[in-house]
């Protein structure tokens, strides 16, 4: 179907909204601004999500979100029966809530079928070309991709709004994320184990799920030593993932710094609740980052093959560290050649990254 300019919805109608986001963490975690946007355009409304389990974490507790909807990843690899009955529970639930609205932010296909078996009102999903008549006829909206990258995944997100006729405000672009009262408490007991007070330590997360993405470790355990001689404690994070634990036990055993070794220890939300409490963040492009640039800290931000512009820290103050010696980048490539090692990152010098992290602590 096509519109034009007069097919804005009718906020006032709208009872209940589903948006569906079925990607990584820091995916998740992007996508909430539609959220704090929806909520402030239609206050009356119920506002949902659904999003994999394991992401949960990213949106629960958002102010402007009612109820939390999860898929399985492992659902897949279910037999047929559980399967079945696990996604027929879900159905059943998304059906009972009788939503006049569905924002399907990806091109998931489980977006096409919700908008065709849910009964809304309006619906709207991204205008992927090449995409089958069934795609594009599920959806009484689509919005338009970038042509190029330079667009942050944010406004792209939000740009799903823009074609429903609602103009996001510069101040209801931030990222939520809320730790929750638990994970408040728990680092703090871990910070008072540590002896560290609040804005008394820089957090420093080195890998992400992806490991071509990230920095050397000996060029790590090097920041660790400068920032220890300067007269900062550092806190060092890692998802507890062997190859991410891997990278932080080499850091550590070529580092002379007194580091503080909170690696594979800590749940989403308290990662949060400790990035909220560092004065500076380092790591590379990850989740951990973004949920730092959330949480209002100044983040230092290493980037390789993925697009900083895309992706770099929101609305907070931040520096990023890219090569400029590799006018490839940003490839988006595992590694030079899919060897996952990328040349960008394993030849970006200390000295860069030290600078920035400086310059952030200095302000």
């Amino acid at each position: 179907m096509s519109y034009g300019l007069g097919d804005a919805i009718d906020l006032g109608s709208i009872r209940r909204a589903l948006v569906v986001k079925l990607r990584h963490h820091g995916d998740v975690l992007l996508s909430a601004p539609v959220f704090s946007v929806l909520k402030n355009r239609a206050p009356h409304a119920e506002i949902d999500a659904l999003v994999y389990e394991d992401t949960r974490p990213m949106l629960e507790g958002h102010p402007a979100i009612a109820e939390v909807h999860t898929i399985g990843r492992g659902w897949r690899e279910l037999p047929a029966t559980a399967k079945l009955a696990a996604e027929w529970r879900l159905f059943a639930t998304l059906r009972e809530r009788r939503y006049d609205l569905l924002v399907a932010l990806t091109e998931h296909n489980r977006g096409a079928w919700l908008a065709r078996t849910l009964g809304v009102r309006w619906s709207i999903a991204p205008a992927y070309s090449g995409r089958s008549r069934f795609w594009k006829r599920s959806f009484t909206h689509r919005f338009e991709l970038p042509k190029n990258p330079r667009r942050h995944a944010v406004e792209r997100n939000l740009d799903a709004l823009r074609r429903l006729g609602i103009q996001p405000a510069p101040e209801e672009r931030r990222v939520v994320l809320v730790p929750g009262a638990e994970a408040e408490a728990a680092i703090d007991r871990h910070l008072a184990e540590a002896g560290l007070a609040a804005k008394g330590f820089v957090h420093v997360h080195p890998a992400s799920r992806w490991l071509f993405k990230a920095w050397p470790a000996e060029r790590f355990a090097a920041l660790a030593d400068r920032l220890h001689d300067a007269g900062h404690r550092v806190v060092l994070t890692a998802a507890p993932s062997e190859p991410e634990l891997a990278l932080v036990r080499e850091i550590r055993s070529r580092t002379r710094a007194d580091v503080v070794d909170l690696a594979g220890a800590l749940s989403l939300k308290e990662l949060a609740a400790l990035a909220a409490r560092a004065r500076l963040f380092v790591g590379v492009d990850s989740a951990p980052m973004h949920i730092a640039a959330a949480m209002g800290t100044p983040t230092v931000a290493i980037f390789g093959p993925s697009g900083d512009t895309e992706w770099g820290p929101w609305m907070v103050r931040h520096r990023v560290v890219a090569s400029d010696r590799h006018p490839c980048r940003p490839c988006g490539i595992d590694g030079c050649g899919g060897g996952k090692v990328s040349d960008c990152l394993a030849t970006l010098p200390l000295e860069a990254v030290w600078d920035a992290a400086q310059s952030l602590l200095a302000e």
